[in-house]
């Protein structure tokens, strides 16, 4: 199949597919932050669709969220089944593997169309990953959390999206990008992201925070969030709110 056929076929498929991983990730964190059903579906749509749109603005097309209704209708559809579905909302790993689905597919989805529209390689690498990583940015301020793109305290989640794209750009110039090597790269982004959560992986820190006679005060570590304890035992716990800072 040639490049068009996979703009066409391919990139459509995993553009729903990753929009609807990341609405329910989205209202998931909805769920949890208790909003209503009107805000669980507006965390939804926000996930699944802020990436993708910021991406359009750029290379200047009209969003296809606004032109067709399989885009639009996903999220709503997997806000829905999170808001209704009481068994769901008790596996935030399992939305983690959603988020890490949409996370791979929409850094090469975003990649993609951006080389289709003839951008170059460091400008479609960069879109990628902001296709990838902008509609969370979105859904956690509208949640009031700092995104989990610049918290030090989280598992790897830039770096995966950054692999994804960055593997477009250079089964591009190669000219090996097709039906089959596009998800393949999604794959490689997705499986870097589930092996950081399974292994803690994170970004290193700037030094100043981890010694206090480097020439700054080291700041206190923040107090831990919701989702922070969610991933804890209750051992764990006891650990965390002994070191959290006195007031």
């Amino acid at each position: 199949m040639s490049f068009e056929g996979v703009i066409g076929v391919v990139q459509y498929v995993m553009n729903l597919v990753g929009i609807l991983a990341f609405a329910l990730s989205g209202a998931f964190l909805g769920v949890r932050k208790d909003f209503d059903i009107f805000g669980v579906v507006m965390l939804s749509e926000a996930v699944g669709l802020g990436g993708g749109v910021f991406r359009d603005l750029v290379i200047g097309v009209r969003p296809v969220a606004f032109s067709d209704p399989g885009y639009f209708c996903a999220p709503i559809i997997g806000g829905l089944v999170v808001f209704y579905g009481a068994r769901l909302q008790h596996h935030e790993r399992a939305f983690d593997l959603f988020d890490a689905a949409a996370l791979g597919l929409f850094s090469v989805t975003g990649a993609t169309k951006a080389f289709a529209y003839g951008m170059n390689p460091e400008a479609a690498t960069t879109l990628g990953f902001a296709t990838a990583v902008g509609g969370g940015i979105v859904s956690s301020v509208l949640a009031m959390e700092i995104p989990p793109l610049l918290r030090a305290n989280r598992d790897l989640y830039a770096l995966p999206a950054l692999v994804g794209a960055g593997s477009v750009a250079v089964l591009h110039h190669l000219q090996l990008l097709n039906e089959w090597t596009a998800p393949a790269a999604a794959a490689l982004a997705f499986g870097l992201r589930v092996l950081a959560l399974r292994r803690n992986w994170r970004t290193p820190r700037s030094r100043f925070w981890r010694n206090p006679f480097a020439g700054l005060r080291a700041a206190p570590e923040p107090p831990p969030t919701e989702a922070d304890l969610g991933h804890l035992d209750d051992s764990d716990h006891h650990t965390v709110l002994l070191r959290r800072p006195r007031t």
